[in-house]
């Protein structure tokens, strides 16, 4: 969903604040009609995410790419921070598999 428009708009010097983030609120989607709870939910259980973490093994740089569901990507990105897992996030993309949607 982040497009150029998006990403415009994020680099605007009065974009409102929320817990020391900047943030858009969209209320239409880009064909101007208002979003619909059920079919947002069904897009979301479709993608998936390839998250691209740096580790340092044998030392050596290397780049893991993790396929993580939606539903798990906040439990997957809060594993960092209690250090169940290790490495630095470097890119979160997302994808939808073939098949889905």
């Amino acid at each position: 969903m982040a497009d150029d428009k998006v990403i415009n708009l994020f680099q605007k010097k009065n974009n409102p604040d929320f817990a020391g983030y900047k943030y858009l609120k969209l209320t239409r989607d880009n064909n101007g009609m208002v979003f619909n709870e059920e079919k947002l939910l069904e897009y979301a259980q479709s993608c998936h995410y390839v998250v691209r973490v740096m580790r340092t093994v044998n030392n050596e740089v290397c780049l893991y790419n993790f396929d993580v569901p939606s539903e798990n990507l906040s439990k997957f990105l809060q594993s960092f921070e209690g250090n169940t897992l290790k490495g630095k996030v470097i890119e979160v993309e997302k994808f939808i598999p073939k098949g889905s949607a």
